[in-house]
């Protein structure tokens, strides 16, 4: 068994490399490592911003619990969740399908779909908020009227918030997973589904048992990212939504989600130990989650 390398003669050997690596650690330590510990100790306080954070233990955590307006934020957050990652998921995978081809028809339609993903999300708010806007000032209602229909209070229906939050996000997502599934495509060797035409196969089949098992992989980095940027969903709730300085989850919190309420708690209420909490909360949501599909895609691609 070899004798461990003393550390006069690592530090030799390697001390360039360490030293190198130090402004690194050193800015990785302070807005990361730093910002998130002292998170942590937060949530079991209660600050203000101002005052002497106060330890209250697993306070903040109880009061979440018996908390229905989190509770309803969560609500609202699991089925926006749920919407989202499976149609945008879907949409995704079938849009690759659709223009997988190499001729320049479909390259236009990829940059096409792919143009959302790469546009600064404020500016799709504000775009979607002003095709939703009340009265005939809105692009969807005069829309309506071309077609003999009546004003739709779109963004004051309460009904209408989780769909539209929806939407939105599957339209401004599509296009990043459609080039993901393309490229997955194309790493596909032909030579599969040649030999599976000899064998008869129709093309049902080859998608079955060929194309979506080797998309498992891409389909799991789709899922898993997908409901990481689901459950932290912020902009479209506070710039459509928003109906006032202390409302940032529309009518009757119909559109409130969980960082929206975070956001609330924190930077309106100043209850920032309070706004910790529910951070790290959605930290634990998003970590199982994100487990479960990780052992859920390798679970699957040994069967």
């Amino acid at each position: 068994m070899a004798s461990p390398i003393p550390l006069r003669s690592r530090l030799r050997r390697y001390g360039t490399s360490y030293a190198m690596l130090l402004p690194f650690l050193a800015l990785f330590a302070g807005f990361l490592i730093w910002p998130l510990a002292n998170s942590l100790y937060l949530s079991f306080t209660t600050f203000d911003g101002i005052n002497p954070a106060a330890f209250v233990g697993l306070d903040n955590f109880r009061q979440l619990a018996e908390d229905d307006r989190f509770r309803h934020a969560l609500g609202n957050t699991g089925l926006y969740v749920v919407g989202s990652v499976v149609i945008g998921t879907l949409l995704s995978l079938g849009l690759a399908l659709a223009f997988n081809g190499t001729g320049w028809a479909h390259r236009i339609m990829r940059t096409v779909f792919f143009l959302p993903s790469v546009t600064s999300s404020i500016a799709l708010m504000l775009m979607w908020k002003w095709v939703l806007f009340p009265s005939d000032v809105g692009l969807a209602n005069t829309i309506m009227h071309w077609f003999g229909g009546k004003d739709v209070a779109w963004l004051a229906t309460p009904g209408l918030a989780i769909p539209i939050l929806v939407m939105m996000s599957v339209w401004g997502g599509m296009g990043y997973g459609m080039v993901l599934y393309v490229a997955g495509l194309g790493a596909i060797p032909q030579e599969y589904y040649e030999a599976a035409r000899i064998d008869g196969a129709s093309t049902w089949a080859q998608f079955r048992h060929i194309t979506l098992p080797l998309l498992r992989p891409v389909t799991t980095y789709v899922v898993v990212t997908g409901l990481i940027g689901a459950f932290q969903v912020f902009e479209a709730v506070y710039i459509v939504f928003q109906t006032g300085a202390n409302n940032v989850g529309g009518v009757l919190d119909s559109g409130l989600m969980i960082v929206p309420y975070l956001y609330d708690q924190g930077f309106t209420h100043f209850k920032l130990g309070y706004a910790s909490a529910i951070a790290w909360v959605l930290f634990l949501i998003i970590f199982v989650l994100s487990l479960v599909n990780l052992r859920a895609g390798r679970a699957m691609k040994e069967l």
